[in-house]
């Protein structure tokens, strides 16, 4: 068959979805670039707020209506939306010939076969145990994604991964070594460990190396730029630190949810640390790692959040200054404790508190990237942009970097002068290369 993967959702989703691609051209299926092009298509999905949901419930409705008016096409659901009631609910509506979840993709040849022999409306909805599949490097990339563990053992009242992706079960050390080395023989350039709590890594077997152990094996296998995602603060430890501290290739960049500014908002939502106990990491961090980018999310409008809640998390970012945040409204997620047991809030209380917080971001990360005008970051050039001006990439503290594609003739790692900062962005020529005028687009 030829198959063609939307995705949705997180880096988990992308990995996923390399997974399925590597598995079914080991099985003798082609991949094509256009969905236009497939007989079948795989939607790899996320649940973890309502948007990506109606996402994928519009592009059924429209792939219904192609097969109405005669396309031959297999349709498949995959991910987190798959393993859940309400996404099998979705998929029998408009007739998914298959339904596969997170914790089985590796069925995926199976499952395909199944189709070609006129089999329909196929699940595949069990958590596999054994996570030892090699999967080879994609062609050409300069970023590799590894997952380390898969699941999660925390139960937040709002948070739906558990059910999707099931308990945690890490994955054996030589397993993940192996791929690290195959990624670094592949000229990968940047390797992103990832687990939904990947300092969560070896805790549940004693045969396996702590997360800050695996971290520094990994760095020590040569790849240039080492990152992780995500973590969750009651697993964060100082040796995680340390190694982040002392091994030059762990990018100084921690993305460390917090969630709320509020110890009764973090109750409610279930969450085992508290506002102090959170404060205490980003301190330690700040102390070891010098040019420490640091990232978090934030859920407003939590059931229950009052006025007073809320200032608790300006305040917790006026303390921390959070270089970057993914800010939410809270989403109800069908058959999470949240959702059943709180009343959701008005959104226009929600959405004037994100507006608010967004504001206060806006600008502790202009101050913070303007602090590296006349530095130099070391650049992932990751894209070339076809139409328009720049070549895109990431510093190793995960600063979005624009640089005049005139100077650019290849992708991979650059030293970049920073010259322009805007709260998102920064903009810089490669190092030797002289200054130039800032264009009015980037002054504004």
């Amino acid at each position: 068959m030829r198959a063609h993967v939307i995705t949705y959702g997180c880096q988990m989703n992308e990995y996923d979805t390399h997974t399925i691609q590597s598995e079914l051209v080991s099985g003798g299926h082609q991949i094509v670039d256009h969905p236009d092009d497939a007989d079948l298509l795989l939607l790899n999905t996320c649940a973890v707020r309502g948007k990506p949901v109606e996402k994928v419930v519009t592009v059924l409705g429209e792939l219904r209506k192609e097969r109405q008016a005669g396309r031959d096409l297999k349709i498949g659901m995959m991910g987190c939306l798959a393993q859940l009631e309400e996404g099998q609910d979705i998929a029998r509506k408009f007739e998914v010939d298959l339904l596969l979840g997170p914790g089985a993709i590796t069925d995926i040849v199976p499952s395909v076969e199944a189709l070609e022999q006129g089999e329909t409306g196929i699940e595949r909805l069990e958590f596999r145990e054994d996570l030892d599949t090699l999967i080879p490097p994609a062609p050409n990339a300069l970023t590799g994604f590894l997952t380390i563990m898969r699941g999660c053992d925390h139960n937040c009242t709002y948070c739906i991964v558990p059910t999707t992706r099931g308990p945690e079960v890490s994955r054996p050390v030589e397993s993940i070594l192996a791929e690290a080395e195959a990624m670094r023989d592949a000229g990968v350039q940047e390797i992103m460990l990832l687990g939904q709590n990947v300092n969560s890594y070896g805790l549940k077997d004693d045969g396996l190396p702590s997360f800050a152990e695996l971290l520094r094996l990994v760095a020590q296998v040569g790849i240039p730029r080492v990152k992780f995602t995500t973590s969750h603060p009651m697993n964060f430890t100082s040796d995680v630190i340390d190694v982040i501290a002392e091994e030059p290739n762990v990018c100084d960049y921690i993305h460390l949810p917090v969630q709320s500014g509020s110890d009764r908002v973090l109750k409610r939502m279930a969450r085992e640390y508290r506002r102090e106990r959170y404060l205490d990491i980003i301190r330690e961090i700040r102390a070891k790692v010098e040019n420490v980018v640091i990232s978090t999310d934030i859920i407003v409008g939590f059931p229950g959040e009052t006025e007073e809640d809320f200032e608790q998390t300006l305040t917790l970012f006026d303390e921390v200054q959070y270089e970057h945040a993914y800010m939410f409204i809270y989403s109800a997620r069908p058959g999470t404790p949240s959702a059943k047991h709180f009343e959701d809030m008005p959104r226009k209380v929600k959405t004037d508190r994100l507006q608010r917080l967004i504001e206060k971001q806006k600008g502790y990360a202009l101050d913070a990237n303007r602090r590296w005008m006349g530095r130099t970051a070391r650049v992932l050039v990751r894209e070339i942009q076809s139409e328009g001006d720049y070549a895109m990439g990431h510093s190793d503290q995960n600063h979005t970097v624009l640089i005049p594609k005139s100077q650019v003739n290849r992708l991979g790692l650059h030293e970049v002068v920073v010259e322009h900062a805007t709260p998102h962005t920064l903009y810089g020529r490669l190092a030797g290369v002289e200054p130039q005028a800032v264009p009015l687009a980037m002054a504004r």
